[in-house]
């Protein structure tokens, strides 16, 4: 395997597009390669964070659009100063499941916070920092919204009607357009083995075996 550096992997896609299902999938893919690796998700991974994702997805909550943003970034910094940058550092890969292009998707696109805004404020935090891979689940709104209907009590954003999820989902795929090289876009509306076999290839590629 060639000696890339530790990378810093994401999961990413609209609600009910499959990222839980293939989370487990990710973590045997590395743990078959003896890569070191550590899973971890947005908002949330710290305890400033996980605090701040229950106040986010409590359907109770009632914030601001700016408040909502900066929020995310706030439990995005104390997620890079507290776990991302120091494991990347020791040499451990890291997954996340979801981060800024999630703002982007859903403040941006999903509730209509000005992009602008949202990139001044993920060059704040993020420095320049950016995924190396982001692995992209894409599924139609009617499969998202099947998918939600059927699962768990519906949080804070699941709670929202499918013209907010076509905002979502198109930003997300203008995205993966603008960057190619970063992103692997996954059609996730196959059966799972289809889906696992396109997140295998796209791994393989990006550590190139």
């Amino acid at each position: 395997m060639p000696n890339l550096p530790a990378q810093f992997i994401t999961l990413d896609g609209i609600d009910g597009a499959g990222k839980s299902t293939n989370l487990a999938f990710i973590r045997q893919w590395f743990e078959r390669h003896g890569l070191p690796v550590l899973f971890t998700r947005e908002p949330g991974g710290t305890p400033v964070g996980e605090a701040l994702r229950g106040l986010l997805l409590d359907p109770d909550t009632q914030v601001g659009l700016r408040t909502e943003t900066l929020l995310m970034f706030a439990a995005r910094q104390q997620h890079l100063d507290d776990v991302i940058l120091p494991a990347l550092k020791k040499g451990i890969h890291v997954v996340s499941d979801r981060f800024s292009d999630a703002t982007f998707a859903y403040q941006g696109g999903g509730r209509g916070v000005p992009l602008d805004d949202i990139a001044a404020l993920e060059q704040w935090v993020q420095q320049g920092f950016h995924p190396d891979l982001t692995l992209l689940l894409d599924v139609p709104l009617e499969v998202s919204m099947s998918r939600i209907e059927q699962s768990r009590e519906k949080d804070r954003f699941e709670q929202e009607q499918a013209a907010f999820f076509t905002r979502v989902r198109a930003t997300y795929l203008q995205r993966a357009q603008a960057a190619p090289q970063r992103y692997a876009l996954i059609d996730s509306h196959r059966d799972l083995a289809a889906v696992k076999a396109d997140i295998e290839a796209a791994l393989d590629r990006h550590f190139g075996l």
